[in-house]
């Protein structure tokens, strides 16, 4: 196990490149069950999940190569309909299988991923929606056992408690893919990532209209086809190297991204003091100046992702004022306030919403990461504080940064992967 040691209270400045999205890679990946040909997958993170569901589609039947960013999927022995305990239960993306494994083999046997529960969690819609097509589940033993004679396009409706669910959606719309007849998604996830799930299938040879809207069309075909494919820019990526302009008051030029995917926090951003030049569709210059404070509440696509409430979060730390923020996709969302805490901020927490008094600077202290958005969040925290500051499990960070070490360093900044 291994932690970042962090010198902070350093400008940064010059240019990152932005990676390949992870919460698109990990459904195209999981999509590519959905046919015997080979599939070819680029821009595609060096990351910890992506080695996951990597090792998951292996042990289906496929062989996976991957190598610089680019992945390589063929079918190489009978496809086999069970995702075990033992590699689901490290990624809750990993019940992207469920659809295509339904839809190709009329079977699925899928351990619930890690942390997962039915209830307010969104699992519950994922059930609904493969129950909707045709399917028979049945829960036994900690699995998810789903079975279907054949599956049958129907109007569908995924909205949730807390709106709608990013990988439900893909879920459906995979198994939909292969159906009888035409689906229609209503409360359909609007995400960028939903929309390069749909352009991949289409481009696979599937027939869906409407994604990145809340409805979606699938009309059913009897197989999908070879293709290759580029993988979206990680828009998360994206905006932590925003904050991390603001609150270390850098300039840093960060490329390779889709403004187009970010209109929404780049306006947050620029309300919380970061004066952002936008250099065409794919480039931005971000330069912090004196923090200001925001009241904003997390929410579906268009509008200001959870992933990025972490980040805020410690960029309004320091400001002059108070924040509100209100997380309105996972309430609990905000055990990182805690370890900012430790480090000078003034949060407090009630309910959903968190009340952060801005304060002169923060100062190093050992934290820890809670899970992969938070352990940003605390990265660029310690980079901006004065002294020293240990940050541990950074294994939740390995998820879903990739070479973020590498990335910083190449800016200025000081930090060190050690051994915990």
């Amino acid at each position: 196990m291994y932690k970042y040691v962090i010198k902070g209270e350093k400008k940064l400045k010059g240019e990152v490149e932005i990676s390949g999205s992870k919460n698109a890679s990990l459904p195209i990946m999981a999509a590519s069950l959905l046919t015997k040909e080979k599939v070819i997958l680029r821009n595609v993170p060096d990351l910890m999940d992506i080695k996951t569901m990597i090792l998951l589609l292996n042990n289906l039947g496929k062989r996976v190569e991957f190598a610089d960013n680019t992945v390589i999927i063929e079918e190489v022995n009978d496809l086999l309909y069970e995702a075990p305990y033992d590699i689901v239960r490290k990624m809750r993306a990993s019940i992207a299988v469920l659809g295509p494994l339904l839809a190709r083999r009329k079977k699925a046997k899928v351990s619930f991923p890690g942390g997962c529960a039915i209830g307010p969690r969104p699992i519950d819609i994922h059930l609904r929606g493969m129950k909707a097509l045709g399917a028979e589940i049945e829960i036994e033993h900690g699995y998810i056992n789903a079975r279907a004679k054949e599956l049958v396009g129907k109007n569908i409706n995924l909205m949730g408690v807390n709106g709608p669910s990013v990988l439900a959606t893909e879920n459906v719309m995979m198994a939909a893919t292969l159906a009888k007849g035409v689906t229609y998604i209503e409360g359909a996830a609007c995400e960028p990532e939903v929309e390069d799930l749909a352009n991949f299938l289409n481009s696979m040879g599937a027939k869906i209209k409407g994604a990145g809207t809340p409805f979606i069309q699938i009309e059913g075909v009897d197989e999908l086809h070879s293709t290759e494919y580029t993988v979206i820019p990680d828009r998360i990526e994206a905006g932590t190297f925003i904050a991390l302009a603001g609150i270390t008051r850098s300039e840093i030029k960060i490329t390779g991204l889709n403004v187009k995917h970010i209109e929404y926090p780049i306006e947050i951003f620029s309300k919380a003091g970061i004066e952002i030049e936008i250099k065409g569709n794919d480039s931005i210059i971000a330069r912090g100046k004196e923090a200001r404070p925001v009241e904003v509440e997390t929410l579906p696509y268009p509008f200001f992702p959870t992933d990025l409430q972490s980040q805020l979060m410690a960029l309004v730390s320091v400001s002059d004022g108070i924040s509100i923020i209100t997380e309105k996709i996972f309430p609990d969302r905000f055990l990182h306030a805690a370890e900012l805490a430790r480090m000078g901020a003034d949060i407090k927490v009630d309910g959903a919403t968190a009340i952060v008094k801005g304060v002169p600077y923060l100062t190093g202290a050992s934290v820890m990461v809670s899970d992969l958005r938070a352990g940003a969040g605390l990265v660029i925290a310690a980079l901006a504080a004065k002294g020293t500051s240990e940050v541990l499990r950074i294994y939740h960070i390995d998820r879903g940064y990739e070479r973020l070490e590498e990335k910083l360093r190449n800016l200025g900044a000081e930090i060190e992967r050690v051994p915990q």
